[in-house]
């Protein structure tokens, strides 16, 4: 922010202060004048007593409904929840006076409740406690509401693969995050509640809460007379500033909860592991949200597993599915000869590490390593010396690197013994050096460990590095699944080269042993032969199987020259299609832009049959877009 911009918004700023400062220091000066002989101290304090009371049996029952209110309007997309959020808010909007005629209405003399109480909710302690809530209770709905939503729900999530049902989600995990601005909501509320004249004038004159008693003595007695009032308002306010400032930058103790979840959450979680010693993981998705159709099916043999595709194409769906945090509307998601879609997600044992890691912020990382049900010490101890962790234990995710919240997150997981491990783009946040070292940790600890690994990526290199299947989908559907030697190397369609950023690979048909016609008429040889002549095929050229040479058999163009992780790569259009060359060892004045010869080594030509359509130019270009 520049000086010139600042200096206005610092003027607005002091102006506010200003004004909001002076009625305080007007004060000051008229404390001489207060009639301090004539005070009834006996029924001021008495006033005070029934005010401070009467407003926190309000926030109880305020902040006993309207947390849990806040909370299901934040996470309801009904009509109906929308509705009811804008009638809560009502309140808000309404003249205290008028409030205080519509809580006649269900609760005077006259009304079916008040004849069923005998008019005890009127003109009593009760009668003031209702009508603070009535009035109060929206500060906190909308701080709770405003608190919640503003929480990742992949909180919740890894919570529920972490083996919490659905109560202790919320007590263990939205409400401490939320808790900050419940508690801000709840001091509103209960200055609003320790305030309130009109409401309560119109429901409860007596007895005398310190607005109406105030008001009162300045209809009876004067300014001078009202003066010692405000001297219990202004103590009251002097105390919640200093609690606001105490508690701005402290934590409170409020959720200090027991590290382990109950017993019967570690009984069920127990009873629901595989039993087999060494499971696969097999799954066939459908689920339908808006326009778009998720629609897959796998059956892997080995432990470690890729889902990659462009983003909007399923994969974090997919991932979400298999961990039971979204509803699989048809088909099965089975794990050895476990069943798992019959089962809720804390029941899964399993291990989910979210893209951001789904550290809960207001756990340090010794309580976030047991915060799983059934977690296990020992484990937990092995992986926190195995992932370089112990010097870390007090600390909270923000003072952790994205590599140490990373190697905390996969030891949360790990710490459970879970068989099964989801992985949702865990390195898509991280520069390049950090994620290839983090890569190749997780590729160490895949080998050390037993378990399933699911990763979701976009990036081939990654699945390449990390998987030995791997499924390749966009728009919620299977375009190949295999091994990844074989998926890498011969793709089955151009939709799946292009998403796996693989170059110098085309469409064909064998016109002559040994040659393939391209599909843009270009004429390139083979080693391999046994392929028939008239067979659709595919084909790929290795880059370092074109040389340029001034007696090239082929006439093309260069049209630029890259440095790619390193090496030179030269980018030509031949017969016209575009290929990558490797071009270390090319002398200098062979790589210049414009016409040049080329010759394509049979050797390094590849060829397979394949029964995909043939995918419009512009639509590979599209998919290679994602990349």
């Amino acid at each position: 922010m520049t000086r010139k911009t600042a200096r206005p918004l610092l003027w607005l700023a002091c102006l506010l202060a200003v004004y909001l400062c002076a009625p305080f220091i007007a004060s000051i000066p008229q404390v001489g004048h207060a009639d301090w002989t004539g005070v009834d101290w006996r029924g001021t304090w008495s006033a005070v007593a029934v005010s401070a009371g009467s407003a926190s049996v309000a926030a109880l029952v305020i902040l006993i409904g309207a947390v849990p209110l806040g909370y299901w309007l934040s996470r309801s997309t009904s009509r109906g929840m929308a509705l009811l959020g804008f009638i809560v808010q009502l309140p808000l909007a309404l003249p205290p006076l008028t409030s205080g005629i519509l809580l006649l209405f269900l609760l005077g003399p006259y009304s079916w409740l008040g004849r069923l109480t005998n008019g005890a909710l009127t003109d009593s302690f009760a009668g003031i406690v209702l009508a603070e809530t009535f009035v109060a209770a929206p500060f906190l709905i909308v701080a709770a509401r405003s608190a919640f939503a503003a929480i990742d729900p992949v909180y919740e999530d890894v919570a529920a693969t972490l083996g919490h049902r659905a109560a202790s989600r919320f007590f263990r995990v939205m409400l401490p995050i939320a808790w900050p601005s419940i508690r801000a909501g709840l001091v509103l509320a209960w200055l609003r509640a320790f305030g309130e004249f009109g409401a309560t004038v119109m429901v409860a004159y007596h007895p005398y809460s310190l607005p109406v008693y105030t008001y009162v003595v300045f209809g009876g007695q004067g300014l001078p007379a009202m003066m010692p009032l405000l001297l219990p308002t202004l103590v009251i306010a002097v105390l919640c500033a200093a609690l606001s400032v105490a508690w701005r930058d402290g934590r409170s103790s409020l959720f200090d909860m027991a590290e382990n979840g109950d017993a019967a959450d570690q009984q069920t979680q127990s009873e629901a592991r595989p039993t087999l010693p060494n499971p696969r993981l097999a799954f066939a998705l459908r689920r339908h949200l808006g326009a778009f159709d998720l629609d897959i099916e796998w059956t892997p043999s080995t432990r470690r597993l890729a889902i990659i595709g462009p983003s909007g194409s399923g994969k974090s769906l997919a991932l979400k599915l298999i961990a039971g945090l979204e509803r699989n509307e048809a088909g099965f998601v089975h794990f050895g000869e476990t069943q798992l879609d019959a089962l809720p997600p804390e029941q899964r044992h399993i291990g989910y590490v979210p893209q951001d890691y789904g550290l809960f912020p207001h756990m340090t990382l010794a309580r976030q390593l047991s915060f799983p049900v059934d977690a296990d010490a020992a484990s937990a101890r092995y992986w926190v010396e195995h992932l370089g962790l112990s010097a870390l234990m007090g600390r909270l995710p923000r003072q952790l690197s994205f590599g140490q919240r990373q190697r905390v997150a996969l030891a949360r997981a790990l710490s459970r013994h879970s068989q099964l491990l989801l992985f949702d783009e865990p390195f898509s946040a991280l520069d390049t050096p950090r994620r290839r070292r983090l890569q190749q940790a997780l590729r160490a600890l895949q080998r050390e460990i037993s378990a399933v690994t699911v990763l979701v990526t976009h990036d081939p290199d990654e699945a390449a590095l990390l998987a030995d299947e791997v499924l390749v989908i966009e728009r919620g559907r299977v375009l190949q699944a295999g091994a990844v030697d074989h998926v890498f190397r011969q793709p089955a369609s151009l939709q799946v080269a292009a998403l796996l950023g693989l170059h110098n690979v085309g469409e064909g048909a064998i016109r002559a042993p040994g040659s393939i016609e391209t599909a843009s008429g270009l004429a390139i040889d083979t080693a391999d032969r046994a392929i028939p002549v008239g067979q659709q095929v595919m084909w790929r050229v290795a880059p370092s199987s074109i040389a340029i040479v001034a007696d090239g058999a082929h006439a093309g163009t260069i049209d630029s020259v890259e440095l790619r992780h390193g090496d030179l790569f030269a980018v030509a259009e031949i017969g016209g299609m575009r290929f990558d060359i490797a071009c270390d060892g090319e002398p200098a004045h062979l790589l210049q832009r414009g016409p040049a010869r080329f010759a394509i080594d049979p050797r390094g030509v590849s060829v397979w049959t394949s029964g995909a359509r043939v995918m419009p130019q512009e639509n590979v270009l599209s998919a290679a877009a994602h990349q």
